[in-house]
């Protein structure tokens, strides 16, 4: 597994969004990215995640972010996520999950006893230049805007 630091570049990637368009992380140079992997779109953890960024949506862009989601789910259920929860931000529906590879997130997780395989919930802050600039692996679900925003 790819183990990425604070100062590396960050891996290309190019997927399709929700709304079938493709993304580069070239679309954002010149532009602070915060990049932010969740598990599962609609499920309890992943939407107070994404409805705390959506909430402080105005001061990441206020401070020069832009927002962009990753997960392995369809087009089709990024989509409902987004409508059911008003995201202001796309998400990638990277079902053959080489984002998610390139980033190193996917990997061996446990919930209630059991060992599994997934996504593990993880925020890459991608500066300017392409390089990452903080690496978020802790994610307090509720309150995530104010740990990329307090850096």
């Amino acid at each position: 597994m790819i183990k990425l630091k604070v100062g590396d570049k960050a891996p290309n990637f190019e997927a399709k969004d929700e709304k079938g368009n493709t993304i580069k992380l070239s679309d954002y140079k010149g532009k602070k990215l915060v990049l932010f992997f969740y598990p599962k779109a609609s499920t309890p953890g992943c939407t107070a995640e994404a409805c705390n960024l959506r909430d402080n949506y105005n001061a990441f862009l206020a401070k020069g972010y832009k927002v962009l989601g990753v997960s392995a789910d369809s087009a089709k259920r990024q989509q409902n996520f987004i409508d059911k929860n008003k995201l202001p931000f796309p998400l990638l529906a990277d079902e053959d999950k080489s984002v998610i590879n390139a980033f190193g997130v996917w990997g061996p997780k446990k919930f209630m006893g059991r060992e599994y395989e997934g996504i593990n919930r993880t925020t890459f802050i991608i500066d300017e230049k392409g390089n990452i600039e903080n690496i978020i692996e802790k994610v307090k679900t509720k309150d995530h805007a104010a740990q990329i925003l307090n850096e």
